[in-house]
């Protein structure tokens, strides 16, 4: 899911880094002072850009060769790039052995090699040792947990911070981040409420929450907070684009597509913009509209799995059989795995009346995913118009079992039952068909005329 920061990740450093990339092109003065070339080395590591970095402390030492800093953040070099143990020894020489920097820098390297209780160790110095704003020391702390993927164990820490000062927006949006990614969505809501109540303009908060609410399927709100974000930044591409998904979920389709429309003004992303308005139309039901929409996106998209069987869809829809087939078919090539195709395909068939293609298809979509009653029960009424039995009753069995509330699917085995001359396995499900609707009597003796007489005879 997309998160938005509660900082910015590059700040003032860009400016540094310009500086220092005209100065390697010679192209400008080449002093830089230990913090300017540390800000360096943070954006290259951000990038993973460790040989820029291995460059940016050669030049540092050379200016700077007596810098514990510097040395610190070869260190931190070292473990990006996985020779922890060398980074630990590098840490252990420098003379600022209690150095905050080098401290958090050897509890990430104990953290990363397993040994916890001198992370541990560590931890508690730097608390004993920072009396100070103590709650972004379990911030920095708890950065390193969140690098290496523990979130637990960051929670624990951000809530000691929070303690502390219950008003701290970059820990906040982390603790609120932790809480997601530890499925605690209703701690993670509060937490960014929490935020707003501090700094009601902080778009990303409002952002972060309807993403939030997105995944809950809570689309009424995350509609409500993405529209405050947008009050905010109205020209923030991302959040438009993520409202007129969540106008899409609330079938308000009309207005998605506009949404869209400004959302493909912010942004290079035609083809998909034009996708998302063709699935508006399509659920509209304004197919030739929809149709015109899914050839936009096909146009900046070629080879666009999605477009080509989108267009299949409405042109089925629309009844143009052979079009539709064609189209389908043109998906297929780009992915043969995608089991809805085999079926929209079969659909065509159908609707061309080549009864033993459609059920080529539907058989080959049920071997890529199993899980479709509505497909399994189209399966069996084939096979019971062939006069196949037997293979339609296995294809029923395997409907009602993933489904039990598929229309007519009791009165269907019913029939097929009794044409298979089992007539007392037929009875139980005519009995449930005929207590779900009462039309099913009539319908099984249309379908079976000959049962009248087993009717007669009372075995029925």
């Amino acid at each position: 899911m997309a998160r938005k920061f509660s900082f910015s990740m590059d700040d003032e450093s860009n400016d540094t880094v310009k500086r220092y990339e005209q100065f390697l092109l010679g192209k400008a003065a080449g002093y830089f002072d230990v913090e300017e070339l540390e800000s360096i080395v943070e954006y290259y590591l951000r990038r993973g850009r460790t040989k820029d970095c291995a460059k940016v402390l050669e030049l540092g030492l050379q200016l700077h060769p007596n810098s514990n800093s510097l040395n610190a953040k070869r260190a931190k070099i070292l473990m990006a790039t996985g020779d922890t143990q060398k980074a630990i020894k590098m840490l252990d020489k420098l003379s600022e052995g209690s150095d905050y920097d080098v401290l958090l820098l050897k509890i990430e390297a104990f953290l990363r090699m397993d040994r916890f209780p001198e992370a541990k160790s560590l931890i508690a110095q730097i608390l004993k040792e920072e009396a100070e704003d103590l709650d972004n020391v379990f911030l920095d702390i708890a950065f390193i947990y969140l690098a290496l993927g523990l979130f637990d164990e960051a929670i624990i820490l951000l809530e000691k911070g929070d303690e502390i000062y219950d008003q701290n927006i970059e820990l906040l949006f982390e603790l609120a981040f932790c809480y997601e990614q530890c499925e605690l969505y209703e701690k993670s809501i509060i937490v960014y409420n929490r935020i707003i109540d501090v700094d009601p303009y902080i778009e990303g908060a409002w952002f972060n929450l309807g993403q939030l609410y997105f995944a809950l399927q809570d689309f009424s709100k995350a509609l409500e907070a993405y529209e405050f974000a947008l009050t905010i930044d109205e020209n923030d591409s991302l959040t438009c684009l993520q409202k007129a998904h969540v106008l899409f979920q609330l079938d308000q389709f009309e207005k998605a597509i506009e949404c869209y429309l400004e959302y493909s003004e912010m942004t290079s992303n035609k083809g998909e913009t034009a996708l998302f308005i063709a699935e508006c139309y399509e659920k509209m039901e304004n197919y030739n509209e929809a149709i015109v929409y899914y050839q936009n996106s096909l146009e900046v998209l070629p080879n666009n799995f999605d477009a080509y069987t989108g267009i299949g869809i409405c042109l089925l829809e629309l009844e143009r059989y052979v079009e539709s087939k064609d189209f389908i078919s043109k998906a297929l090539a780009i992915d043969d795995s995608a089991p809805d195709a085999w079926v929209y395909l079969a659909e065509t068939y159908i609707g061309l009346d080549q009864v033993d293609d459609a059920l080529l298809c539907y058989l080959r979509s049920i071997t890529l995913d199993s899980d479709q009653p509505d497909t399994l029960m189209a399966i069996a009424n084939i096979y019971l118009e062939k006069d196949l039995y037997e293979e339609a009753l296995k294809f029923y069995l395997l409907g009602i079992q993933l489904d039990s509330t598929l229309e007519y699917i009791n009165l269907f085995i019913a029939v097929a039952y009794f044409k298979y001359g089992k007539i007392e396995e037929a009875v139980p499900y005519l009995q449930k068909a005929v207590s779900e609707n009462e039309e099913a009597a009539a319908l099984f003796l249309e379908l079976c005329p000959d049962a009248i007489d087993t009717l007669l005879a009372g075995s029925l």
